[in-house]
């Protein structure tokens, strides 16, 4: 009789919806050493033959039975006792992806009872169902800003995997977020697709283009994939947006800008990630466009397409040589205002600037632009002398790094695209990354800029910078 037991992912229960974990690294176990001259005898669990005669599922209340069977059923395709851990523990993450448990076991025995085979195994999954209502507080960060996060979850709703979740943000610079989302997933249809539906306020303050905004939306998508590295999410979203002055200082070109607005956008964005991991990969590429239409239906009509790409090398063990690169277009057909446009420049892009201190400016108030592109050599390596190695060490790299990338609105300018998208901003510098847990990260750098252009605004010295996307 042989007996399996699988522990539970970190992170699943009720309480780790608190965004703990937000420094993760591990510790080397140290090894038992062996007497040389015993010898342990092995077994080829591949050659011992088995098959699955009966699963059993304990701990279900509200979870469907038809879910269950769809998860379980390829258990019933094992032929040897090796591909039964290995479909067993398949089945868990399958059963763990559904969102309804906060704790999966599983045991394997021999089978018994009526129908019994002699080369036949029971499998049981024993399953602890996530609360009615889960609550919790965690952090996020976007566009350089942190935000406290005060989330509802009521997981599972009806039985099949559905949630409704309802989160309010606050930044630290203002701004807030408030929305109502519920999901559907499809687990065991081809490329597991997942539909969602959100409704949404955002309120958030841009202090470098003088202007404030308040978005209030339906957002409508549905998630699947195509190969386990190629995820795409097809949206529509509807929204009224209301764009006004943060001060009487605002310039007159931003204010042209300010008003109400309601606009119908169509959305496809595809991700192919073959990183090893995504804060600080080792090897492997990603890359991500996104291509949007506005205007069916509202005051805004516009045609958007962005790039982004990262490629990583390791050259030495624990050295990286990172090469990053992101492209924009937008052509404008009726309404699109400052809101819609592109910036480059901060902490996070273009370094060495301010945020977004690269581009077109009117009284010192980042206009952004229709056309950009930027690029990004990065060398990443442990910090000297190693301190905290296999420790807290492991969250800090060293960081040495040459930007460049150029913003502009060639209509505006009157010049043609080839030569708008010519003047080209370079910063380097050196600094400190720190892995904020598996979604984000920090960095303190000391940047010089080596070229600008007129009506820049360069930003030498210390940068600080925390996101999940950088340049």
């Amino acid at each position: 009789m042989g007996t399996v037991h699988a522990k539970a992912e970190h992170g699943q229960g009720d309480n780790e919806v608190l965004g703990s974990n937000l420094f993760e690294f591990g510790v080397e176990e140290p090894m038992e050493l062996e007497e040389p001259n015993i010898q342990r005898p092995g077994i080829k669990l591949g050659g011992v033959r088995a098959r699955v005669d009966r699963v059993h599922v304990d701990g279900l209340s509200r979870t469907k039975d038809d879910v269950i069977r769809g998860a379980v059923d390829d258990l019933f395709h094992a032929t040897d006792f090796e591909d039964v851990i290995l479909r067993a523990h398949k089945v868990r993450r399958a059963l763990d992806a559904m969102g309804c448990f906060r704790d999966i076991a599983v045991l394997i025995d021999v089978s018994s009872g009526p129908g019994a085979t002699p080369e036949g195994l029971e499998v049981t999954f024993q399953v602890k169902e996530l609360s009615r209502i889960v609550g919790g507080i965690n952090t996020t960060v976007s566009e350089n800003e942190g935000n406290l996060v005060l989330g509802v979850k009521m997981p599972n709703v009806l039985g099949r995997g559905e949630r409704i979740q309802s989160e309010y943000s606050l930044g630290y610079r203002s701004s807030s977020n408030f929305s109502i989302t519920a999901t559907k997933p499809y687990p065991h249809k081809p490329r597991t697709p997942l539909l969602s539906a959100q409704v949404y306020q955002q309120n958030s303050e841009y202090p470098w283009s003088g202007y404030r905004l308040l978005d209030r939306g339906l957002l409508l998508g549905v998630a699947f994939n195509t190969s386990p590295a190629t995820k795409h999410q097809l949206q529509w979203e509807g929204v009224v947006r209301d764009t006004s002055v943060l001060s009487k200082t605002t310039s007159f070109k931003i204010r042209e800008s300010s008003g109400p607005q309601m606009k119908s956008v169509i959305r496809h964005i595809v991700s192919v990630d073959h990183r090893d991991e995504p804060i600080f990969p080792t090897r492997g590429s990603w890359v991500q466009f996104s291509s949007e239409v506005a205007g069916l239906g509202g005051g805004v009509a516009h045609l958007k397409s962005e790039l982004k790409a990262q490629t990583n090398h390791e050259l030495a063990e624990n050295v990286v040589l990172q090469v990053t690169g992101a492209a924009g277009v937008l052509h404008d057909v009726f309404g699109t205002e400052i809101a819609d446009h592109f910036f480059l420049g901060g902490p996070t892009t273009l370094r060495g600037f301010r945020s977004r201190g690269a581009g077109p400016h009117t009284d010192a108030h980042a206009l952004g632009g229709r056309m950009y592109w930027a690029s990004g050599v990065h060398l990443y390596t442990p910090l000297p002398f190693r301190p905290g190695r296999s420790g807290l060490g492991e969250l800090f790299r060293s960081h040495v790094f040459v930007t460049g990338g150029c913003l502009a609105s060639p209509e505006e300018s009157g010049a043609s695209p080839w030569d708008a998208l010519s003047a080209v901003r370079v910063s380097c510098g050196a600094g400190v990354a720190l892995r904020l847990g598996r979604v984000a990260r920090l960095e303190l750098n000391y940047c010089t800029p080596v070229l600008a252009r007129s009506g820049d605004i360069a930003q030498p010295g210390i940068s600080f910078g925390v996101g999940a996307d950088f340049l």
